[in-house]
């Protein structure tokens, strides 16, 4: 997959190549009557736009449907929340509980004490699961259900400070 868009990248960077130097080959030529040109310039613009419209948009729309972690709302039906309190500090994270049960939805109440973070949830695999930005002074709330037992780990997603690498933290999803 990565192939394919680097190909295509290759092929739109060359697109926009020729662009620049067809204008630069014909911006010498002068025009004494713009109206016709200025027709052209409005038609091709036209052309362009519906180009663009007609390429990209099924293309956003496809890459939409996998976004990297599925739906963090649990479901209605399955009871309340676990609820754990996630505080950012340069540079770990403190958590009011590391142990939730799983398939049980569990509520991070997200924060920052000092600088901008970014909690993100980690499988086994280093997969993202779910992610929310931790801010000085507002509580974001992320809702997740792990469907999977195991020990998951949050790590910072924004860059923090020198110490940024090491701001991790673990939550283990058990049968509780």
């Amino acid at each position: 997959m990565q192939a394919i868009a680097w190909q295509i990248s290759l092929v739109l960077m060359a697109f926009v190549a020729f662009g620049f130097a067809f204008v630069a080959i014909r911006s010498g030529r002068r025009e004494d009557d713009y109206a016709p040109l200025q027709k052209r310039a409005y038609r091709l613009r036209t052309r362009l736009f519906w180009v663009v419209v007609l390429a990209f948009g099924p293309a956003m729309i496809y890459t939409l449907f996998e976004l990297p972690y599925g739906a963090s709302r649990a479901s209605p039906g399955s009871g309340p929340a676990q609820v754990v309190e996630a505080t950012g500090h340069q540079w770990r994270w403190e958590l009011s509980r590391d142990r939730v049960a799983a398939g049980q939805p569990v509520e991070f109440r997200v924060t920052s004490a000092d600088v901008n973070h970014s909690f993100g949830i980690y499988d086994a695999d280093l997969r993202l699961v779910a992610q929310t930005q931790a801010m000085p002074g507002y509580t974001n709330t992320l809702r997740h259900t792990f469907g999977e037992e195991g020990t998951y780990r949050i790590l910072c997603m924004e860059y923090c400070g020198l110490a940024h690498h090491n701001m991790l933290a673990e939550i283990h999803v058990g049968g509780e």
